[in-house]
C-alpha cells in the first residue's frame, strides 16, 4: 500500500507540553463563528458588497448583515447591520445602487440602497419571497422570480364543506395531497405554487408578471443586452413533475410575454449568461441518462444563428458556475480533488487555472463550498477560506490574489486548532486510489497513541476537502484524530470515479475505501487500535450503519439521519422521483432483492457495535421512521443503542448552532462510554 502524506497548515507553536482548555475550540465558540457569502463586486471593480453571516445566541438562529469593502481605501464597513436579515445584494449597472432582500419592513421584501446618499427604500409589498434578482442592462428595471399559488384542485373544489356555527371549535380541515411533488425537506407539505418571472421599475411600483402557466420558471435570469427579453430555464413538458433531470432554455419578451424555446436537447440546460456584446449565450448543460452523476459542461450558443458547441468537452469535471470576462472569455467554477477552483475558459475551450482557494461557507463539516463574482475589468471577488478559517472576502486581479477580511481572528487567532493533513492510499477492494485528510489534536505528539474517529461525508455524490469544519475541530479538541476520505462516488474526481458507486451505495466497495483508510492511519503509528470510532450523516449515516453490519472493529458508532431500509425510504422521502430513476434498476416492488441488499437493515443480525442514532423529527429526506426501524431492530438484537430525536429539525440537522452543538456533544458522550483505557 502506497501512502502519501502532506501537512496542509503550519504548526501551532506553544510553550509547554499541554494546551489550556480555553485555548482549544470549545462548543461555545460555534456561536461566535462568522463567514462571508454572496460576494458581489461592482462592475467597475471598485467595491465589493457581501453578506456577513453569523449566529445569534439569543434566538439560536442565523443573522445576515450587508457589508461593503472599498478597494481603493481598503475599508471594510457595515452597510446594513441593524439586527435585521439581508440577502441577495445586486449592483446596479452604474454602481450607484444596491438591490437586496430584507425583512426590515416586517417581511422579506425587495429594497434599494443609494450609496452616495446613504438612503434605502422598500420597493415591494409582496406576500411571498423573491429570488433570482437581476438588473436590466440600462438599470431601469429589476427582474425576479416569485411563487404564485395555483389554487384549489378540481377535487378539492368538489368536496362539500359545512359552515361552522359562530363560535364553534372544530378540528382542523383535512389536507388534500394530489401532486407528484408534494413535500420538501425543510418546508414540509408543499402548497401548490409555480415560480413565475416578474419585472419591476427600479423606482418601485407594481411588479408585472411576464410568464404564466403551471410550470416552474427557474433562474438565474439573463437579460439580453438590448433589455427587451430575458432567458431562463424551465421544463414545459406536460409530465414535467416526473422528469427530474429535464429543462430547456427559453426566451420571454418583456413587453409581450411571448415565449421562444432556445434549446431542446435531452437533459438540462441552465444558468444562461449573455456576453456583453450580445453575440453569445453561455450556459450549463447536463445529460439525462438514468444514472446518479452527470457531468455539467459549458455550452456556447451563437445568438444570431443559434449554433451551439460545448467548450469543456475535455474537462472531466462538472462546472458549477460561469461569468463573462467582457466578451472575450469566461470564468468558470468547478471542483477538483477536494478543492473549488476558478479558471479562465477561452471561447476555443482553452483552460487557465486562477485559484483553488474558494471555501468556507459550509461551517459544520468540510464540504467543498464557495462562490465568486466578476467585474468588467476582470477583477474577481470570491469567498476565500482554508482548513483553519471559514470564508473571508478574497480578491483576485491580474493573477494576484489576496484576502481582504479577517472575520474570525477575534475568535480563532488565540485558539489552538487541530492541524489538517492529506493522505492518499489504495482501497483493498480493487486498488483504487483514495484521497483523504486527517486532523490531529491541538496538542498532538506523534510518539503517543490517539483514538481515531472515521467521519463519512453525505451525498454520496458530494466531497470533503481541506476546509474549516467546526464539528471535526471539536472532536480533535477532545483528543481524537479525525479521519475523513473522498470514497468512490465522491465528486471532484471526474465521471469515472463518481460512477464507481452507481447502484452500489452502500456496499462492500465503499466500505473497503473507508476501512482501508483506517488501516492506513493505523500504519502511521500514532493511532490506538483499541479505540476506533465511526460516524457519518445522511449517506455517511447509511455507510456507517452498513459498516457495522460488516465489521465489529469499531468501539461505537454515531449514525446521523440514515437510510436503513431503501424500500421504505424511497416510498416516504421527498427525493423519491429522482432517486428511484437515477440510483436503482427500477421500482422497489420489481427489484426487492436489490433494494434489500443495499439496506443496512439486511445486515442488522451481524451488528454488535453500540450505536447512537440521531435524526431530526421533521426530516423528509431520510425520515425518522428509518431511524426508528434501526433502533427497534437493534433493541431486538440486544445491541446497546440510543435514539436521539431532534424536535423540529429537518435533514439539515445542524442548521441551528444549538443543534450543531447537540449533535457533537451527544456523539462525544457516546464515544466516551466505549473508550478503552490505554495500556501503553
Amino acid at each position: 500500500m502506497t501512502i502519501k502524506t502532506t501537512l496542509l497548515v503550519g504548526s501551532v507553536l506553544l510553550a509547554g507540553n499541554a494546551i489550556a482548555q480555553d485555548s482549544k475550540f470549545n462548543a461555545e465558540d460555534i456561536f461566535a463563528l462568522e463567514y462571508a457569502s454572496d460576494v458581489q463586486i461592482s462592475r467597475d471593480g471598485e467595491q465589493i458588497a457581501y453578506v456577513r453571516s453569523g449566529y445569534d445566541i439569543m434566538t439560536d438562529g442565523n443573522r445576515h448583515s450587508l457589508w461593503l469593502y472599498n478597494l481603493d481605501k481598503q475599508l471594510d464597513l457595515p452597510l446594513l447591520a441593524d439586527g435585521h436579515n439581508y440577502s441577495q445584494p445586486r449592483w446596479s449597472p452604474d454602481g450607484t445602487k444596491l438591490a437586496y432582500i430584507s425583512d426590515a419592513s416586517g417581511s422579506r421584501q425587495l429594497h434599494l440602497y443609494w450609496l452616495a446618499q446613504g438612503k434605502s427604500a422598500v420597493l415591494t409589498q409582496l406576500q411571498r419571497g423573491v429570488s433570482n434578482l437581476s438588473w436590466s442592462p440600462d438599470g431601469q428595471w429589476l427582474a425576479f422570480t416569485m411563487d404564485v399559488p395555483q389554487g384549489k384542485s378540481d377535487y378539492a373544489k368538489s368536496v362539500k364543506r359545512l359552515t361552522k356555527p359562530k363560535g364553534a371549535k372544530w378540528a382542523e380541515e383535512p389536507i388534500i395531497v394530489d401532486k407528484v411533488r408534494y413535500q420538501a425537506d425543510g418546508r414540509g407539505l408543499l402548497e401548490p405554487v409555480f415560480k413565475q418571472i416578474f419585472v419591476l421599475p427600479a423606482t418601485g411600483g407594481t411588479p408585472r408578471q411576464i410568464t404564466h402557466g403551471d410550470f416552474q420558471h427557474q433562474g438565474p435570469l439573463a437579460w439580453h443586452p438590448d433589455g427587451k427579453s430575458i432567458v431562463f430555464s424551465a421544463n414545459f413538458h406536460p409530465e414535467w413533475e416526473y422528469q427530474t433531470g429535464e429543462s430547456d432554455l427559453h426566451q420571454v419578451d418583456v413587453q409581450s410575454g411571448q415565449l421562444t424555446t432556445l434549446t431542446e436537447q435531452p437533459g438540462s440546460e441552465s444558468q444562461p449568461s449573455f456576453s456583453a456584446d450580445g453575440k453569445y449565450l453561455a450556459y450549463l448543460q447536463e445529460g439525462n441518462e438514468p444514472v446518479p452523476y452527470h457531468t455539467s459542461r459549458v455550452a456556447l450558443m451563437k445568438w444570431d444563428s443559434k449554433d451551439t458547441k460545448v467548450l469543456t468537452e475535455k474537462l472531466d469535471r462538472s462546472v458549477d458556475a460561469l461569468a463573462w470576462q467582457a466578451s472575450r472569455n469566461l470564468v468558470i467554477q468547478y471542483d477538483d480533488k477536494g478543492k473549488r477552483k476558478l479558471a479562465e475558459l477561452s471561447l476555443s475551450g482553452k483552460l487557465k487555472e486562477l485559484t483553488d482557494t474558494l471555501s468556507g461557507t459550509s461551517l459544520g463539516r468540510p464540504y467543498i463550498s464557495g462562490q465568486f463574482s466578476l467585474a468588467d475589468n476582470g477583477a474577481i471577488a470570491f469567498t476565500s477560506g482554508n482548513a483553519q478559517r471559514p470564508a473571508d472576502v478574497g480578491y483576485l486581479y491580474k493573477g494576484k490574489s489576496r484576502q481582504l477580511t479577517a472575520l474570525n481572528e477575534d475568535l480563532l487567532a488565540h485558539k489552538a486548532l487541530g492541524q489538517v493533513h492529506e493522505i492518499e492510499y489504495a482501497s483493498s477492494f480493487d486498488g483504487e486510489k483514495i484521497q483523504g485528510w486527517y486532523i490531529t489534536p491541538p496538542d498532538f505528539d506523534p510518539t503517543k497513541k490517539y483514538p481515531l474517529l472515521l467521519e463519512i461525508h453525505g451525498g454520496p455524490h458530494l466531497a470533503y476537502g481541506p476546509h474549516f469544519a467546526a464539528e471535526l475541530q471539536r472532536y480533535a479538541a477532545e483528543g481524537y484524530v479525525v479521519f475523513y476520505d473522498n470514497h468512490r462516488g465522491s465528486t471532484s474526481y471526474g465521471e469515472r470515479f463518481a460512477m464507481l458507486l452507481d447502484g452500489k451505495y452502500s456496499s462492500k466497495e465503499d466500505f473497503a475505501d473507508h476501512n482501508s483508510g483506517v488501516d492506513a492511519m493505523i500504519a502511521k503509528g500514532f493511532i490506538d487500535q483499541d479505540n476506533l470510532f465511526i460516524a457519518g450523516g445522511s449517506a455517511g449515516g447509511i455507510a456507517t450503519a452498513y459498516a457495522i453490519g460488516l465489521t465489529d472493529r469499531f468501539n461505537a458508532a454515531a449514525i446521523t439521519k440514515p437510510v436503513i431500509n431503501w424500500v421504505s425510504k424511497v416510498l416516504t422521502a421527498d427525493s423519491y422521483l429522482g432517486q428511484i430513476r437515477n440510483q436503482f434498476p427500477g421500482m422497489p416492488w420489481d427489484n426487492l432483492a436489490h433494494y434489500w441488499q443495499r439496506s443496512p437493515l439486511s445486515l442488522v443480525a451481524n451488528v454488535k457495535t453500540p450505536a447512537l442514532i440521531l435524526t431530526g423529527e421533521a426530516d423528509r429526506r431520510t425520515p425518522i421512521s428509518e431511524s426508528e426501524q434501526y433502533y427497534q431492530a437493534l433493541k431486538l438484537q440486544k445491541v446497546d443503542t440510543v435514539l436521539v430525536r431532534v424536535p423540529g429539525a429537518p435533514h439539515g440537522i445542524a442548521g441551528k448552532p444549538s443543534r450543531m452543538i447537540a449533535k457533537i456533544e451527544h456523539t462525544l458522550a457516546w464515544f466516551e462510554r466505549y473508550k478503552k483505557t490505554q495500556n501503553h
